[in-house]
């Protein structure tokens, strides 16, 4: 009976093999086993894992997870066949248990598949929510957060400082108060009960993104685990919560409607409820709620991830720190706090958050695409349905496109411009289905970094290097939260002493 099933895998591993090759597929690693495919090969950090394939296999793969074709890239001519020559071909997203249930059933901007819901989500989101103009409204904001931040700094000097929680209850606040009006973390928290389900509702949401669903490759472990139940669960919880939110603005916009003639709209909910008055088909309460999620998932971790990688750095490199903070005290002096418009005159603390994008992206496979149709990608055939994954980290960290890749050497990017040096650093991905919240994530991570170096001098808590190792999740958090000793630079104390 053993030889029998022995025979039988080895006679299906030899005729998927010569079957693949016959149809011009890339390469793929050797065996492929019945069911399982290739997920007997992956480990966590699931990005090095499959980085460790490519150096072996090539820089094009199709790799199968379960009964899911898989199309694994690593190079950046590779990556731009993907994203740039066939860019609406893989403009789709694949149909997994998270955009299924966190997505509303693929209808959000995250997961759609390209189509008119996408684009008009992605036209609200750049035009209405996320252009350069709306961004400077909600301006004082982001600011009132991040002096709060270094207040709260302030107050607690000289004492051990949980870096990666402050900078997690700053994104989430800064986000809220965009989208509400509304602070659920730290001081000043009016509605505690309705902050409290705030906070449970996100850390639920974000334990469950970080959760691999092996249910999304082997369809018969849909019926053993619990997470699609909580997923459901979960869900019904974020849209009563969200829908709660909408329609608080819309009572309190009815009954003071007629002093918000030419006034200015304070928060996103505001503009769209707005908007929804004079095109309700395109501005739906259900749109609305999708928008606000979307929002808050895809700008709070990963805005917090890049932040705390940074200053990791900055702990385990004091020399560049002390350029930093350099450069600070000559562009914006040491007679007031930065703001936003200090960044454009900040080109080394630019190059310090480049630099930390480059070897520590926080998404490091960005999220997954999937083929419309039959495409051709390195003179390869790639069948349609394909799930298309961009392995970032390794294009990032390859030494065939950055010298000394495993150093952090900011001053590699002196002289360039923007967050994109073709398709060999693209944080934010590209193409169609590229991030529209990229400069959002630039000033809140430019203003708040900035702000810690000019004000604080940072040290490590012993002696000991930061650890750098990485966690498993899709935003790649450090596997040991950071925590730093910092205490104020002597020519600020009288400007922290006044926030």
């Amino acid at each position: 009976m053993f030889l029998q099933i022995l025979l039988f895998v080895a006679l299906y591993v030899i005729t998927t093999h010569l079957l693949h090759k016959f149809q011009n597929h890339p390469p793929i690693p050797f065996p492929s086993l019945p069911i399982i495919g290739h997920l007997h090969l992956l480990k966590k950090p699931l990005h090095r894992s499959l980085a460790k394939i490519s150096n072996k296999h090539g820089p094009i793969l199709l790799l199968h997870f379960g009964s899911r074709p898989v199309l694994v890239v690593s190079s950046p001519s590779a990556a731009e066949e993907c994203l740039g020559k066939n860019d609406i071909v893989f403009a789709n997203r694949p149909h997994l248990l998270f955009g299924k249930h966190l997505g509303n059933n693929y209808t959000t901007l995250a997961w759609a598949p390209y189509g008119d819901n996408w684009r008009n989500l992605r036209r609200i989101s750049s035009l209405q929510l996320l252009s350069t103009n709306c961004l400077q409204l909600l301006y004082t904001t982001r600011l009132d957060e991040v002096r709060l931040l270094l207040r709260k700094l302030f107050e607690n000097r000289d004492r051990t400082v949980e870096v990666k929680s402050a900078l997690f209850e700053l994104m989430l606040n800064v986000m809220m108060r965009m989208i509400a009006g509304k602070r659920y973390y730290g001081d000043n928290v009016a509605e505690v009960k309705e902050a409290t389900r705030f906070r449970e509702i996100m850390t639920e949401t974000f334990l469950l993104a970080g959760t691999s669903n092996m249910g999304d490759f082997l369809p018969l472990l849909k019926w053993v685990g619990k997470s699609e139940k909580k997923m459901i669960k979960l869900q019904q919880k974020r849209e009563t919560f969200a829908q709660e939110l909408v329609e608080e603005w819309r009572n309190r916009m009815s009954n003071r409607k007629s002093s918000l003639v030419g006034e200015k709209k304070k928060t996103m909910i505001e503009v769209l409820l707005s908007l929804q008055e004079e095109d309700p088909e395109n501005y739906k309460d259900e749109t609305i709620r999708n928008l606000m999620m979307v929002l808050l998932l895809a700008g709070t971790d990963t805005s917090a991830g890049t932040l705390e990688w940074s200053m990791s750095f900055l702990l385990n490199h004091p020399e560049v720190l002390e350029k930093a903070q350099t450069e600070m005290d000559t562009v914006v002096g040491q007679g007031r706090l930065m703001d936003e418009s200090d960044l454009v005159n900040l080109p080394y603390l630019h190059c310090i958050i480049r630099e930390t994008m480059r070897i520590k992206p926080v998404g490091p496979l960005l999220i997954p695409h999937e083929s419309s149709k039959d495409c051709m990608v390195g003179g390869y055939r790639i069948p349609r349905g394909t799930m298309l994954m961009v392995n970032l980290w390794a294009i990032h960290n390859d030494p065939n496109n950055w010298e000394e890749p495993t150093k952090f050497k900011p001053e590699r990017f002196e002289g360039l411009e923007g967050t994109k040096d073709g398709f060999k650093l693209m944080p934010f991905g590209s193409g169609r289905r590229s991030c529209p919240g990229e400069g959002l994530a630039m000033r809140m991570v430019g203003l708040t970094l900035g702000s810690l170096i000019q004000c604080f001098h940072w040290e490590r808590i012993g002696k000991e290097m930061v650890d750098m190792t990485e966690g498993p999740g899709l935003t790649m958090p450090k596997a040991q939260p950071l925590q730093a000793k910092c205490r104020p630079r002597q020519p600020i104390v009288n400007l922290l002493s006044q926030i």
